[in-house]
């Protein structure tokens, strides 16, 4: 396991649900979601390159261990260990997997550790990072009014099992309703995707562009078949496991365009 000495820890607590939260930096708060298979160290990177930036990045750990490592590609051993998780999830009570219309209820604890980080930091307010499994829980959470810089990558949920699975968002009608009126008034996401990903599928940006048209910014790196940077037509982690930390590499100008965005948003 992966040092987290760096960090501060502080336990959370929201209606009965107590989680460790993992901090670094300064500045405006920044809450970072990890995805599935857990708070791997890339994500943990990802965490320290945000307060290097000039913010109080926050890690809430929602399962499994902080820094747990997870090759690329994967062995068997983490193959059945993310397969077994995902089991778990599936019949968690906080995590909606297959809902179309309706957040997941971890939502709620996420919502009150945001209000603390912006209690924290008494900056402007707050962003909230999702990824993968957590990737589109940004679009809830974004209408609490402290969030200020909502961003989804590779939204994952609903799981992609049937069309119409694939194009949902996971969240009611009436807070897609209230997430929009926040867009339009210019608490506008930022998405990231692969293009050959079929874990965040096409259809899922091409429903966010029908419903926030020009108010949503989303970012597609291509890696079909053949693509000039020779990505993995697997790809799927933009932030973290398939990140290439070279200038003219899309995965690091999507996380250049990160670090712009909360800045725009939050300083």
């Amino acid at each position: 396991m992966a040092d987290m000495a760096d960090f501060s820890e502080f336990k959370f607590t929201y209606e009965g649900s107590t989680r460790p939260v993992y901090v670094q930096g300064s500045g405006p708060a920044v809450v970072l979601l990890h995805e599935l298979p857990g708070m791997i160290p890339q994500c943990v990177d990802l965490g320290r390159s945000i307060a290097r930036a000039g913010f109080t990045v926050f890690l809430p750990l929602l399962f499994g261990k902080p820094n747990q490592p997870f090759d690329s590609p994967p062995t068997a051993g983490e193959v059945a260990q993310t397969l077994g998780f995902a089991v778990r999830l599936c019949i968690s009570r906080e995590f909606y997997c297959f809902a179309k219309r309706e957040a997941s209820p971890i939502t709620e604890w996420l919502r009150a550790l945001c209000r603390e980080a912006y209690a924290r930091c008494d900056r402007r307010g707050v962003g909230v990072i999702g990824m993968c499994l957590t990737g589109g829980f940004a679009l809830p959470l974004m209408v609490d009014e402290v969030i200020m810089a909502p961003v989804l990558s590779q939204p994952s949920l609903p799981f992609p099992v049937t069309s119409e699975h694939k194009a949902a968002l996971g969240l009611s009608p009436a807070t897609l309703e209230q997430a929009k009126q926040r867009a339009r008034e210019g608490v506008s996401p930022l998405g990231f995707r692969f293009t050959n990903d079929n874990t965040c599928p096409a259809e899922r940006f091409h429903t966010l562009r029908r419903e926030f048209g020009d108010a949503i910014e989303l970012i597609e790196i291509d890696s079909s078949p053949g693509n000039a940077h020779h990505i993995p037509e697997n790809a799927h982690s933009v932030l973290t496991v398939h990140f290439v930390d070279q200038p003219d590499h899309p995965t690091r100008q999507a996380r250049d365009r990160l670090l712009a965005f909360l800045q725009e948003r939050l300083c």
